[in-house]
C-alpha cells in the first residue's frame, strides 16, 4: 500500500495566537518580539505584505511601526505553547499517527484513507473550528513533498489552504514552479552549490541523478532526490527523539555587573534546566554555566567563559545542580564586566535505572529526591515560580523586557478573557 502523509502548518502562528483574543487586530498588522523586545521574530499575514523582514531589529523598524500602526507584541510562550497543544490534540483525534514535528507542524499518516482531500478539507476546518487557528494542509506520498505541498497551500490562497501532491503529475508542475532553496533540508549554503550546477528549481533536483548527488553532495541529499520522486524515505516518527542536551539562557534586559544578581539569573537558569529534564523523564550527569558580555559595544571591555563539572552519577534534582553551579561560577566570574547573558547546559543523559548509582546515596535518599521533585513539579504546574529556590531572588532586576506582553489567557485563571 502506498504512503500517504499530510503536513499540517499552523499561519503565522505566534501572530495567529495573539489575534485570537483580540478581535480588533482581526485584519490589523501584528508582529512578535524577540527575548527583550529586540528583533521581529513573527509576523502576521499584513506585515509580510508591508515587506518587514524577519529578524529584523526593532530600532531599525520602528518607523514603519508606528507609520503603518503596527501591533507588537512581546513573545508569550504559555499562550503559544498551551494553544500548539490544542491544535495538536485536535490532529490526534483524525489521524492513527502524528508526528509533531515543531510548535506548530505536525505530519499525519493518512495512509490507507479514502478521499484524502475530502479527509485534509475537514482536518483544516475542524481545527479552525475547535481552537480558531488557521492551518494549511499538504498532502502526498513522501514527507518532503508533502512539505512542497503545504508551502504551495500557503503561497497560493486560490487553494483554499489545502494541496493534494499525490498525483504524478501535479508533482511535476508544482516542482517545476518552486525554487530549489524551498526543498525541505535545502538550506542557503547547498542551495547556492546547486544552482552553480544548473539546479535551480524542485523539478531539476527531482531529475538529477541520485548516485551523482550522493557522490558530490551527501547521501543525506540523495534520500531527498528520491523523495521528491515519491519515494518515501522518512518513516512517520510517532515518538519524540530523546534530547542530547537541554539548554537555558538568556539575555539580560539590562547589563549586570553585580556579582549576586548575576547568580541568580544563573540559578533560575539551572531550576528551569532541571524541570525540562524531569519532563522529559531524563538524568544527566555534566552541568556546565556561562556568562558573557555583550559583543557589538565597542567601547565596552568584553569576557566570557565557561566551566562544566561531572556529577557522580546521573540525577534530576534541582538541589544537587545548583549546589554543583556555585563553585562552577566562582571559578569563571570576574568583577568590573557588564554582563548581558549567561546560560546552563546539561549534558551525558541517562535513561532511570540504566546508570551505575553513587555508593554513598543510599536509596532512601533518591526516593526522598524524587517525591520532592515531584512536589515542586506539580504545584508549580499551576503557574511557573509559585514554588522557587531561595538562590534564585525573590524581585530579580535582571528579568528580560517584556513591554508588551500579552495575558497568559488560556493557564492563567486572572487572565481569562472578560465578556460583557
Amino acid at each position: 500500500m502506498d504512503k500517504v502523509f499530510a503536513l499540517v502548518d499552523c499561519n503565522n502562528f505566534y501572530a495567529s495566537c495573539e489575534k485570537l483574543f483580540r478581535p480588533d487586530l482581526k485584519h490589523a498588522p501584528v508582529v512578535v518580539l524577540s527575548n527583550n523586545d529586540g528583533c521581529v521574530v513573527a509576523r502576521s499575514r499584513e506585515v509580510k505584505a508591508l515587506g518587514l523582514k524577519m529578524g529584523a531589529p526593532v530600532f531599525q523598524v520602528r518607523n514603519l511601526i508606528e507609520q503603518h500602526n503596527i501591533a507588537c507584541f512581546s513573545s508569550n510562550y504559555a499562550l503559544y505553547a498551551d494553544m500548539s497543544n490544542r491544535v495538536m490534540t485536535v490532529l490526534e483525534q483524525e489521524a492513527p499517527q502524528v508526528e509533531i514535528y515543531s510548535i506548530d507542524e505536525a505530519f499525519l499518516d493518512l495512509t490507507g484513507i479514502d478521499a484524502v482531500y475530502d479527509v485534509a478539507c475537514q482536518i483544516k476546518a475542524k481545527v479552525d473550528q475547535y481552537t480558531g487557528i488557521t492551518v494549511g494542509v499538504g498532502v502526498a506520498p513522501t514527507k518532503t513533498l508533502a512539505k512542497l505541498a503545504n508551502h504551495a497551500a500557503k503561497a497560493y490562497p486560490a487553494t483554499g489552504g489545502v494541496v493534494d501532491l499525490t498525483d504524478r503529475e501535479r508533482q511535476r508542475r508544482l516542482m517545476a514552479l518552486v525554487e530549489v532553496g524551498e526543498v525541505w533540508g535545502v538550506g542557503r549554503r547547498l542551495t547556492k552549490h546547486l544552482q552553480a550546477r544548473g539546479l535551480r528549481t524542485a523539478l531539476d533536483l527531482a531529475d538529477a541523478d541520485p548516485k551523482m548527488i550522493r557522490r558530490e553532495f551527501s547521501v543525506v541529499l540523495e534520500r531527498t532526490v528520491r523523495e521528491l520522486n515519491g519515494i518515501s524515505c522518512l518513516e512517520l516518527e510517532s515518538m519524540a527523539p530523546t534530547k542530547q542536551q537541554i539548554v537555558c539562557s538568556r539575555s539580560f534586559g539590562e547589563r549586570i555587573t553585580q556579582k549576586g544578581e548575576l547568580k541568580e539569573a544563573l540559578a533560575k537558569y539551572v531550576a528551569r534546566a532541571a524541570e525540562k529534564l524531569r519532563q522529559e523523564t531524563c538524568l544527566a550527569q555534566v552541568l556546565q554555566v556561562f556568562i558573557r558580555t555583550g559583543v557589538f559595544n565597542p567601547n565596552e571591555r568584553h569576557y566570557s567563559n565557561s566551566a562544566s563539572v561531572k556529577l557522580s552519577a546521573p540525577c534530576d534534582d534541582t538541589r544537587a545542580f545548583l549546589a554543583a553551579m556555585e563553585p562552577l561560577f566562582e571559578s569563571i566570574y570576574r568583577p568590573g564586566f557588564r554582563y548581558a547573558k549567561a546560560g546552563v547546559m546539561l549534558t551525558d543523559f541517562y535513561q532511570p535505572n540504566t546508570y551505575q548509582t553513587d555508593l554513598f546515596y543510599p536509596e532512601e535518599d533518591r526516593e526522598r529526591s524524587k517525591n520532592l521533585m515531584d512536589v515542586l513539579d506539580k504545584i508549580n504546574r499551576q503557574g511557573r515560580g509559585h514554588l522557587f529556590f531561595a538562590a534564585q531572588g525573590v524581585t530579580p532586576q535582571w528579568s528580560m523586557k517584556r513591554e508588551f506582553l500579552s495575558p497568559a489567557y488560556t493557564t492563567n485563571w486572572n487572565s481569562l478573557p472578560k465578556v460583557y
